[in-house]
């Protein structure tokens, strides 16, 4: 095994419906002239974020979130090309219990027939890879920076829908052939 050949998988947005699980949580309790919050990861409400911090409280949260099959899509595929692949998640420093449960999460929904380890950091940029499966341009950014020639797969979110840059396939599921050829490419390299 390869071990500079490292695929980097980011769990919330690209293997499990972060999104899907806040909101199915988060507009039951909005007041009724309070119009439904969609998440878009930028400029939230103080408010909307302490509701936010206490559904991720909840025990099971965390372990309840449905997988991504895109993202499943993209896991499998950097597996056969030959890539050693990693789960890369951010915990949240208000939620250690999250902690946890993202890997009971990885234990419940991830094949046993692909290996795989889970990191969990507070700073996705200090982690080596030399792909990055994720859908959030911040973390992406960062992770970037010190990796110029990095290859990130963006799956296909309308709060990333501007996000542009050379070293990133963004992924909808019609382009897997881009995808894989990308892939492949940071493989051989």
């Amino acid at each position: 095994m390869d071990l500079e050949k490292i695929a980097l998988f980011d769990m919330d947005g690209t293997l499990c419906d972060y999104e899907q699980g806040l909101m199915h949580e988060l507009n039951p309790l909005a007041s009724p002239e309070e119009p439904p919050f969609i998440p878009f990861y930028r400029d939230i409400p103080d408010h909307i974020e302490r509701r936010i911090q206490l559904i991720w409280k909840r025990p099971g949260w965390w372990t309840e979130l449905a997988p991504i099959e895109i993202g499943f899509h993209v896991f499998r595929t950097a597996a056969e090309i030959g890539f050693e692949n990693r789960i890369l998640t951010k915990g949240p420093s208000t939620c250690p219990a999250a902690w946890g449960e993202k890997v009971i999460w990885c234990r419940n929904n991830i094949p046993t027939d692909i290996p795989y380890l889970v990191t969990i950091t507070e700073d996705k940029g200090l982690v080596y890879g030399r792909v990055l499966v994720d859908d959030y341009p911040k973390y992406i950014e960062r992770w970037l920076q010190w990796r110029p020639r990095g290859l990130v797969i963006m799956p296909a979110h309308r709060y990333n829908e501007d996000f542009r840059h050379p070293n990133v396939c963004r992924f909808d599921g019609s382009n897997d052939t881009e995808m894989r050829e990308r892939l492949q490419e940071a493989f051989d390299r």
